[in-house]
């Protein structure tokens, strides 16, 4: 469909969410360029086995490392529930590839590039390019100034643009737990962003704090190697405490109460234990250190708002946009909605509410949230609210609806997930949903 204004848009990211904004605001008919500081597209996918200087990941003078992935991590959703819509994310059929269900990291990162080659978007990625600072043109100027720089050295370049959309991920600064005593703690402690092999644990005491899929993961992981590991979440309940079902180091308990000189760590639930490590699989800050906005924008308590539907800044729309911000979500599909949107508003074929209706609609859901006692920290999480959120976007762009066949299989992993924690990536009983989504991938392939 042509567009009725072309816009110049900057994208700040080549991951998934980076890639896929691309792609919909190439097809919308914008000029588009991606800033990746990386050598190739892929974001947080893109494993390496380095880690940052500081293990916490909270000393602001650290190099770096941008990717959070471990080398165990597998999905914790199947493929075909993941894939773009416009891409399903089948099975590749090489040799060299991971055809399972719910693959490793490095088969995410191969269909990453392959959905980058099949619709030539590398051509508009600036690879080892470094955003600096994304501020306005000028005070009376709507348009939109990147600096970046070659990463490692070089003349840093600014160009203007009459658009941007940060697509930069939330997986790289941590959040930390606050531990009574922690200040004379003489262990360890390093946030899951750091971790990728258990073997440094070996025959030590591990401390995981955490209730998360990746913190469910770790703790088994790190088990095959450590003399114990005790997990301390939030979540669990009193008749959940005591030794993990199936496994003979690992221990489940309520949150910390304290932390001591003499190494000791106190649950709530009344028990101790000596601990080598503590590793806080506690989340990530949202963090955009090259924007300005002044202050029109601001990141509190992690909200990162105000935003329109966790888009627009109602005072800076269209020109200003996030991609990617909603946690505890199907990423991809949701990827696309948004960006769909994101292209279609800018081009003028799909109408955008005023700033006075957008910062009301942002109020309603501020006070709702606050009413059900939901902490400003949870702002961006979804969870079963996504699809309708999804529709919402899709019905506001002119695109179908989320496909019930990937409701359905997201709902059965997840229950499975809490029964059959063990095996639920490798055992399922899903087979009629699959035989739909196939049937779907068919048809898209046929249309195209």
């Amino acid at each position: 469909m042509p567009s009725t204004i072309s816009r110049t848009v900057a994208v700040i990211g080549a991951g998934a969410a980076g890639l896929c904004a691309a792609l919909e605001l190439r097809r919308e008919g914008h000029s588009v360029v991606v800033y990746e500081r990386d050598d190739k597209v892929g974001g947080t996918w893109a494993y390496t086995p380095e880690t940052e200087t500081d293990p916490l990941g909270i000393d602001p003078t650290r190099k770096v490392v941008h990717s959070s992935v471990y080398a165990s991590l597998r999905t914790n959703l199947p493929r075909e529930v993941m894939g773009f819509r416009v891409y399903p994310f089948v099975a590749s059929g090489k040799s060299e590839r991971d055809p399972r269900r719910f693959p490793g990291h490095e088969e995410v990162l191969e269909y990453l590039r392959d959905f980058a080659e099949e619709f030539g978007l590398e051509e508009m990625v600036r690879f080892g390019r470094e955003v600096l600072h994304v501020g306005m043109a000028g005070a009376d100027d709507r348009r939109w100034v990147v600096k970046s720089k070659r990463r490692g050295g070089g003349d840093g370049d600014d160009e203007v643009f009459d658009a941007v959309v940060i697509c930069n991920g939330h997986y790289t600064e941590p959040r930390i737990a606050d531990l009574p005593g922690i200040d004379e703690w003489p262990g360890k402690q390093i946030h899951s962003h750091n971790y990728r092999v258990p073997e440094p644990f070996r025959d030590q005491v591990v401390v995981l704090i955490g209730s998360s899929a990746s913190a469910d993961d770790l703790s088994r992981d790190i088990a095959r190697s450590a003399k114990e590991v005790h997990v301390a979440s939030r979540s669990a309940q009193i008749g959940q405490i005591g030794k993990l079902a199936g496994h003979d180091n690992i221990w489940l308990h309520l949150m910390i109460k304290s932390v001591h000189r003499d190494g000791t760590v106190a649950f709530h639930d009344g028990n101790k234990t000596f601990a080598d490590v503590i590793l806080h699989c506690t989340g990530y800050k949202y963090y955009f250190p090259f924007l300005e906005t002044n202050n029109v924008v601001t990141v509190e308590d992690n909200r990162v708002g105000p935003l329109y539907q966790h888009v627009f800044p109602p005072t800076l729309a269209p020109w200003l946009s996030f991609v990617g911000l909603p946690w505890k979500v199907v990423p991809f599909p949701l990827f696309e909605f948004q960006s769909k949107w994101i292209a279609g508003v800018l081009s003028g074929r799909i109408p955008l509410e005023s700033a006075e209706e957008m910062t009301a609609n942002i109020e309603t859901f501020y006070s709702s949230l606050e009413a059900a006692g939901i902490p400003k920290r949870y702002t961006h999480q979804m969870g079963e609210s996504q699809f309708e959120y999804d529709d919402w976007l899709a019905a506001m762009s002119d695109a179908p609806p989320v496909e019930e066949w990937r409701k359905q299989m997201y709902f059965m992993t997840g229950r499975r997930k809490r029964s059959t924690t063990e095996t639920y990536r490798d055992r399922w009983e899903d087979e009629d949903l699959i035989s739909l989504a196939h049937q779907d991938f068919k048809q898209l392939k046929i249309s195209v």
